[in-house]
């Protein structure tokens, strides 16, 4: 899925977003409202993980959403 498509159904994918990073709050994934590289840096602060890996990560969520 494409990120406009996820960006456009941030409120329904929410779910699936707390399934995948359940750190996450419902507050954090409100103010992010489906902006990519604002998701990338609060995966990166909350796992302390590198920016690459992050963004891996949100890639390999939206590849894995066609199913959402």
């Amino acid at each position: 899925m494409d990120w406009n498509t996820i960006e456009g159904n941030w409120k329904q994918l929410k779910g699936k977003l707390q399934e995948t990073w359940g750190d996450l709050t419902d507050d954090e994934l409100d103010v992010i409202a489906g902006k990519r590289d604002q998701l990338v840096g609060k995966i990166q602060a909350k796992y302390g993980i590198a920016k690459e890996e992050a963004e891996k990560q949100v890639d390999d969520f939206a590849s894995k959403c066609n199913n959402c």
